[in-house]
């Protein structure tokens, strides 16, 4: 039996039940090796569309492609086992109307193995995820800082933080709720907006840039490793790894400059044939 059946990994459901139980843990995942070193520690791995910056160097996450999502989807379901992979519909794949969300989904569900999706905010999310969710599609929503809408809000700003902000985020938190969504992202609000949230939906919540009272955290793997210059405000680095790369680089260009690689330890010997 192949190790990716969906029985052999932690469930949507499993995650609903967590509510006000053991945290969640959560980290973001893009290729096969990163996806095989996180599951054992992890409850959900997201394939998050951060990848196009992460990983492709773009701007921001409008340049997404369903295309890349698969793709990425694809190789982190190879490398993982236990955890629950959750992907991101990237701008443009689902906001029109729920037929065309549903398309999306459907399309990332089939051709990754996946368990679930993400979608951020937006006008007529909760009918967008009843819709889903009643045609046998978990999903997560996605409240406060949307970075899909970086382009309306100016860039990536903190939400809540204004009295019409934070009802309009409360507002969209209880709606993907009750609409069905079997956990909800907060990212980038006030921790005693993301508490408020938190008691207020029946959803486990996973923040961002929220508060520690949430059900559960994530961070993006490669700002938690240390892999950028900047991080955001709210990530903790648990690693060097850009110091570390660059230290082997430059070990290993010093060496082949110097022709101490490869040395004979890595080199194959000639074996004549048997006579």
């Amino acid at each position: 039996m192949s190790k990716h059946v969906a029985a052999s990994r932690i469930t949507a459901p499993q995650i609903r039940s967590r509510k006000g139980g053991d945290k969640i843990v959560c980290l973001t995942a893009y290729t096969a090796p990163v996806a095989a070193l996180l599951d054992p520690h992890t409850d959900l791995l997201l394939v998050g569309d951060s990848l196009g910056m992460v990983i492709h160097g773009l701007p921001s996450t409008v340049g997404v492609t369903l295309d890349m999502m698969i793709l990425h989807g694809q190789a982190v379901m190879r490398g993982s086992s236990r955890a629950l992979v959750v992907v991101d519909l990237p701008f443009g794949t689902y906001e029109a109307d729920p037929a065309t969300a549903y398309r999306s989904a459907v399309r990332v569900m089939q051709e990754t193995g996946c368990q679930a999706v993400k979608i951020e905010a937006c006008a007529g999310a909760a009918e967008i995820i009843a819709f889903l969710v009643g045609r046998g599609i978990p999903v997560i929503g996605h409240v406060g800082l949307r970075p899909q809408a970086a382009n309306v809000d100016g860039g990536f700003k903190a939400k809540g933080r204004t009295d019409t902000e934070r009802q309009a985020v409360l507002a969209e938190a209880r709606a993907a709720d009750q609409a069905g969504a079997f956990a909800i992202v907060i990212e980038g609000v006030a921790a005693s907006l993301a508490d408020e949230i938190t008691n207020a939906v029946g959803a486990p919540t996973i923040g961002i840039g929220a508060s520690p009272r949430c059900d559960g955290q994530i961070l993006v793997t490669d700002d938690m490793l240390g892999l950028f210059d900047w991080t955001p405000k709210f990530v903790r680095r648990y690693g060097d790894m850009r110091a570390l790369i660059a230290e082997a680089a430059a070990a290993y260009a010093a060496d082949v400059r110097n022709g101490r690689f490869p040395a004979q330890a890595e080199l194959y010997a000639f074996k004549p044939p048997a006579s």
